[in-house]
């Protein structure tokens, strides 16, 4: 692997974070299975990208694609919630409709970004490569983001949250509001994904209607790999290890599209995604049953 490709997956990989943090939250913190992501990524691409061809500032545009993604997961969360609908089929219905949605606001089924200011155009030409910027860029946002969510759960909304999801029973009876706290909670969740979408778009200059497809894959790849690998002794740790999973996740991705003996080419990436996270599952049971023999 070059060391421009290894740059690249970790860049990648770094983008995909804010879906693995974002995923945690509705899986582990809320226990609440949400597709809404592969909408919720293309819709923060899309409106950062008409918002920045438009002539907004990127870091507004960016923050617009963050209260879309959030509105997003809050009219999953509202109608799980309010109408009793099973949380999966909810995330479905809201996915399906983004895609009209997504079309509606990029007006066409790609948004170039080529020669746009991005939150990334002040940092580019100060003695470092374009391919080294992106990465640290990403890296200080990541870990702005860990601290802050990590920070978060630990607070009473977040402690609230967190009992949520592991017995709405008994948060209820302790008076916690549990139908708000899922709202707000896939809300966050998605506002995440919607980032991720943003700088996605603008590290590669482009959004595109279809790149959420699989973004869900990702994050759940992400964040059973970082589980694995890493296990959870606290919060900022489980935070941490989804974004070491999505990085490794990325590297090993990329390491297996360039061995030239498993022949595998761009066009195989859900493949080696899917036995990648089959793989990372399996590995585990075979530890425990090595451990007890």
């Amino acid at each position: 692997m070059s060391s421009f490709a290894f740059f690249g997956a970790v860049e990648l990989g770094l983008v995909y974070a804010f879906v693995a943090i974002g995923v945690y939250l509705s899986f582990r913190v809320l226990d609440f299975p949400d597709l809404t992501v592969d909408g919720s990524f293309p819709l923060g691409a899309g409106c950062a990208a008409v918002a920045i061809v438009a002539g907004w500032n990127p870091w507004l545009a960016t923050a617009l694609a963050m209260a879309a993604g959030a509105l997003a997961g809050f009219a999953t969360a509202f109608v799980s919630v309010r109408f009793r609908i099973l949380h999966l089929l909810a995330s479905i219905l809201t996915m399906i409709a983004l895609f009209s949605i997504n079309l509606r606001i990029m007006g066409r089924p790609n948004v170039a970004l080529l020669n746009q200011e991005t939150v990334l155009s002040p940092f580019y030409g100060r003695g470092l490569a374009d391919h080294l910027v992106r990465p640290l860029f990403l890296l200080v946002l990541v870990a702005l983001a860990v601290a802050l969510v990590a920070a978060f759960l630990k607070s009473d909304l977040g402690l609230a949250m967190r009992a949520t999801g592991a017995n709405p029973r008994m948060a209820r009876a302790q008076g916690v509001r549990t139908g708000l706290h899922v709202m707000a909670g896939v809300a966050l969740s998605n506002a995440l994904v919607a980032l991720a979408g943003a700088l996605f778009a603008q590290t590669n200059g482009f959004a595109d209607v279809t790149s959420g497809l699989g973004t869900i894959v990702v994050g759940l790849a992400a964040v059973i790999v970082g589980e694995t690998l890493l296990p959870r002794r606290s919060i900022a740790l489980a935070i941490a290890a989804c974004v070491a999973g999505s990085v490794l996740y990325r590297l090993a991705v990329q390491l297996a599209l360039n061995l030239d003996v498993l022949g595998l080419q761009a066009s195989d990436l859900n493949l080696a995604t899917a036995l990648l996270v089959l793989l990372t599952l399996i590995l585990p049971r075979f530890r425990k049953g090595a451990s007890a023999a």
